[in-house]
């Protein structure tokens, strides 16, 4: 389908009335909205729901026209007019980008003569973290009702526009049990994430280890460190557009032999230093000979989290990833406080190096019914698979007896 269908246009109305003195307006563009009020609503745990990364993917062009994602966000305003709730929203026409992967459900739906896209989508872009979704004020009132009333939005913009499905992807448990509440479909997935049990040092994270498995980590960050390459990690005032431009030839890099198609442009990566240099950790790797950059690894800080995004290097160079990517994160979060570490989406191999299997959730509301039937089956199934597969996997985790993080 073409960005440019008729069926992907802002659905209509723009406003849905929830009762006499709530309504839910939809906006085309998070800039139609002050930074400081939609943060009231975000909070400052998590970076990615904040206005000055939602507001980067659409300044830089990474999401809106002509990329399948067009913003709907939900915005609800208080009797005086101040926002009291918000959620990132977008209109799809694919499902790139997701990391909760419904092509399956999109082939059948059409094979059975439906059409999936353009479908709505609750998320934050290319960005596979929890977080909340139904973003409402600490201080207002009656919050369960405001996250329903967001939903039952996502809801009724779906009907009016005769989309099939709405999806809520990466939201908090929290979240996803309102949803589930209100007819919602509850898929589990699972990620690998580090917990800090309070080290010292990453010596006594290692000292929590089965002998085997402590030696295997020091060799690797051996091998990792002798290649002639110095890591560094860079936040705040140091971090300069001459590192932004290096970053993001190496984020190139990695979507050509992962994916072939980068979801992030340049500007993106420009416009977040520029905003949020405060919330981000890159660690960028110098070629001790030539002095050019060769590798970097980009992190964003949470208030307990922080949560491991991009990767990618010039060129090939033993256990470095794992250095760059997984230690020198945990390095981090130790030093600054922080309980996890997550490390994006996938990857068994994380298992070896601390990181343990972790519940992530989303949520599906299905139009037509005979294949709501169909998703929900096929959702309870998965869901039990994925809840034996985490317990077998943690089982093999590298902790000594006693010694492996509850979560």
């Amino acid at each position: 389908m073409s960005h440019d269908d008729p069926a992907f246009r802002q659905p209509s109305p723009r406003s849905v009335p929830r009762g006499e003195t709530l309504a839910v307006s939809v906006l085309a563009d998070l800039n139609d909205v002050d930074a400081a009020d939609w943060d009231a609503c975000a909070g400052e745990a998590n970076p990615f729901v904040r206005h000055a990364f939602l507001s980067a993917l659409e300044d830089s062009g990474s999401v809106g026209p002509g990329t399948g994602w067009r913003p709907q966000h939900l915005v609800i305003p208080d009797h005086d007019g101040t926002l009291v709730a918000v959620a990132p929203l977008y209109l799809k026409n694919h499902s790139y980008g997701e990391y909760v992967f419904d092509w399956s459900w999109a082939n059948a739906y059409e094979q059975a003569g439906g059409r999936y896209y353009p479908k709505l989508q609750g998320a934050v872009p290319f960005t596979p973290v929890t977080g909340p979704r139904l973003l409402v004020r600490p201080d207002a009132p009656d919050p369960a009702h405001l996250r329903r009333a967001l939903l039952a939005a996502m809801v009724q913009l779906a009907e009016r526009a005769a989309l099939s499905s709405v999806h809520v992807t990466f939201p908090t448990r929290e979240d996803a049990d309102v949803a589930v509440g209100m007819g919602f479909l509850h898929r589990q997935g699972q990620q690998y994430h580090w917990e800090n049990q309070g080290y010292r040092d990453f010596q006594d994270f290692l000292d929590t280890l089965a002998s085997r498995k402590r030696k295997t980590i020091r060799k690797e960050r051996e091998r990792a460190n002798g290649h002639g390459v110095t890591l560094q990690v860079l936040t705040g005032d140091d971090l300069t557009p001459h590192h932004w431009r290096a970053f993001y030839q190496f984020y190139l890099s990695t979507a050509d032999r992962k994916w072939g198609r980068p979801y992030l442009t340049e500007d993106f990566f420009q416009i977040l230093g520029e905003r949020m240099a405060d919330r981000v950790a890159l660690v960028m790797g110098t070629d001790d000979d030539s002095g050019q950059f060769v590798c970097g690894a980009l992190n964003l800080i949470g208030s307990d989290a922080l949560y491991g995004r991009n990767w990618g290097a010039l060129a090939e160079y033993k256990d470095l990833h794992f250095e760059a990517c997984y230690y020198r994160a945990m390095d981090f979060a130790i030093a600054h406080g922080l309980r996890w570490v997550e490390a994006g989406a996938q990857g068994e191999h994380k298992i070896q190096r601390g990181y343990l299997p972790q519940a992530t959730h989303s949520v599906h509301w299905i139009a037509e019914p005979g294949f709501r039937a169909a998703v929900a089956r096929f959702v309870e199934q998965e869901r039990a698979m994925v809840s034996e597969d985490m317990a077998a996997l943690t089982a093999f985790g590298p902790y000594r007896r006693g010694d492996r993080p509850e979560g």
